[in-house]
């Protein structure tokens, strides 16, 4: 997706990116807060009802815990989504990986969960990772009506990823998930990853289109608009139907290492490499 702006970058950033950081900063520490709330939630559901999420059930809805735990990361979300139309995605993305700071803090005061080294060498990489992508962060070319993004969107390059991503999430979805989702976790983190990297672009496109909106440009006359905000809701509901199955089952360092894992998908940073390796170790204690 596009923007880059005259192919400069450097320590000076505008207004807009600070509002950007400042938003996704705050993003990070509800996002990474609810995490823990909702764990907590999961659980308690699972003690009442004797079914947990990752079996099918659906109990957690009743749970006034999981609920405080998911009005804090639609608070997150909320600010994640407003810091999409300030600052590129390129920069917004990366510093949600401050949410696993947040988390492991969180799940060591709250769930007695210890961080092991490579858990806390994990936490500084992200935090250098976000410092550096913030220093360096690109300007984006102004844009000026949703139809631009949507030019961007439907050049055959990115129609065929498009293309790509769905079929293997029904393959996923309807053939591996209910032979293989209980026993193996990357069935939902596949899942959730890709429908995030549809969601951060039609987030930026709905961020940036009801930006314009407020600023006197009325985008919500055009239909590409409503597609943009017809995916985000598409890929959010389904990424939170499958982050629960996958996160009843876990102790909170899986869930931190998974999280770590997509965004930096997401980024396609050099955080990549980190991460593989924090993810096997917490999982193999389980």
């Amino acid at each position: 997706m596009g923007g880059g702006g005259e192919g400069t970058s450097g320590p000076e950033l505008s207004t807009d990116n600070v509002k950007g950081i400042v938003l996704a900063l705050l993003s990070s520490g509800f996002i990474g807060a609810s995490f823990i709330i909702k764990k907590k939630g999961l659980r308690r559901a699972a003690v009442a009802s004797g079914i947990r999420a990752g079996v099918g059930g659906y109990s957690y809805l009743m749970e006034p815990l999981w609920w405080v735990g998911m009005i804090t990361m639609i608070v997150g979300e909320v600010a994640n989504f407003v810091a999409y139309a300030f600052a590129p995605a390129v920069l917004v993305t990366p510093l949600g990986a401050l949410s696993i700071i947040v988390s492991a803090v969180l799940a060591h005061f709250i769930l007695n969960e210890r961080l092991h080294a490579l858990g806390v060498l994990g936490c500084v990489m992200c935090i250098a990772g976000s410092v550096v992508i913030v220093i360096h962060a690109p300007q984006e070319q102004e844009i000026t009506s949703v139809r631009e993004i949507w030019n961007m969107a439907t050049q055959p390059a990115f129609l065929l990823y498009v293309a790509s991503v769905i079929v293997i999430v029904f393959v996923l979805v309807f053939y591996f998930s209910p032979l293989y989702g209980q026993s193996n976790v990357l069935i939902y983190t596949a899942i959730c990853s890709l429908m995030g990297s549809l969601s951060v672009m039609s987030v930026k496109a709905l961020g940036t289109s009801l930006k314009l909106t407020f600023e006197g440009t009325n985008q919500l006359i055009y239909p590409e608009t409503w597609f943009f905000m017809l995916v985000v809701a598409t890929c959010v509901l389904t990424q939170m139907n499958y982050l629960n199955k996958d996160w009843s089952g876990q102790s909170p360092g899986s869930i931190i290492s998974e999280i770590c894992g997509l965004i930096v998908v997401l980024s396609g940073t050099i955080l990549l490499h980190v991460t593989k390796d924090y993810e096997r170790i917490p999982q193999s204690r389980n």
